[in-house]
């Protein structure tokens, strides 16, 4: 198999703490500087959510813009996406830093439960989000937390409310949602190939099941998600020194698989993305 494959790091997200691992970047000077030692191990999307001064997660538009500022100047050509997930704010406040328009954003379909409580994806919410990003030429990637968030995705394709190239990111091990289960995603796979052929997918798994899932989607021919948000460790032993570890660990499985991991022109390629303008020297 010679198709690349895209690495994703997710570089913070909104739970893990330097409680949890010393190594989780909080401020905006860590996260850069993260993001830039992942891009060199062979990461092309960074999926990125900010913190406040306490270090609480949030959805503040101007801390994403300044990470968004140095994530252009460290690691240029990288593909940007920010989140507009519910832990970081409620209603429209999450998509407040769309028109920063970055190259991505997530963006999750449906509800479902999370470990402690329901994550709640309201139809107009949804409807909004992805309407904002077409307004602003923000490419989404669908969040999959169950299987009808894939049948949500193609529909919205269908219709128009998703029109550019779909990405749809199955979420696996999440307590109460998807579990990490073969057939499972076995069937996943089959469901994008049989209403969604021209799409692309990934996969991540969260905590001791990441570096499964990242296999099972290297192998099965598809891009996969990696980094300090969905786990922070290398083993039941040994915390992740950095993010740049946990990418270098998913691009070993593209080497053992004989698939090349995507540079980021080629990412841009394959997910429909333009290539960044040059800067004035």
């Amino acid at each position: 198999m010679t198709k690349p494959c895209i690495l994703c790091v997710a570089i913070t997200g909104s739970l893990p703490t330097k409680a949890h691992n010393p190594a989780v970047p909080i401020n905006i000077s860590e996260q850069v500087e993260s993001t830039q030692e992942a891009f060199e191990a062979g990461a092309t999307i960074a999926h990125c959510h900010v913190r406040d001064e306490s270090g609480k997660p949030t959805a503040d538009p101007e801390r994403y813009g300044r990470l968004l500022e140095g994530l252009r100047q460290h690691c240029p050509g990288m593909i940007v996406q920010l989140s507009t997930g519910g832990r970081s704010g409620a209603g429209r406040e999450r998509g407040g830093m769309l028109p920063l328009r970055p190259d991505m954003a997530s963006l999750a379909v449906g509800s479902n439960n999370f470990p402690t409580r329901v994550y709640e994806n309201a139809p107009d919410l949804v409807d909004w989000l992805a309407s904002e990003m077409r307004s602003y030429d923000v490419l989404p990637e669908i969040e999959a937390f169950d299987l009808s968030h894939i049948h949500q995705a193609a529909a919205m394709h269908a219709d128009g409310r998703l029109p550019r190239k779909l990405y749809v990111q199955f979420v696996m091990g999440v307590k109460n949602a998807t579990p990490v289960d073969r057939d499972i995603f076995d069937y996943y796979v089959k469901t994008m190939e049989r209403i969604a052929p021209d799409a692309n997918w990934c996969a991540a798994g969260i905590g001791r099941h990441q570096l499964t899932v990242n296999e099972w989607a290297i192998a099965a021919g598809g891009h996969t998600r990696t980094g300090l948000e969905d786990n922070v460790r290398l083993d039941k032993g040994r915390l992740a020194p950095s993010n740049a570890a946990l990418v270098a660990r998913a691009a070993a499985l593209c080497e053992k698989y004989g698939r090349p991991v995507a540079t980021w022109q080629q990412a841009r390629d394959i997910l429909g993305l333009a290539q960044p303008k040059q800067r004035a020297g």
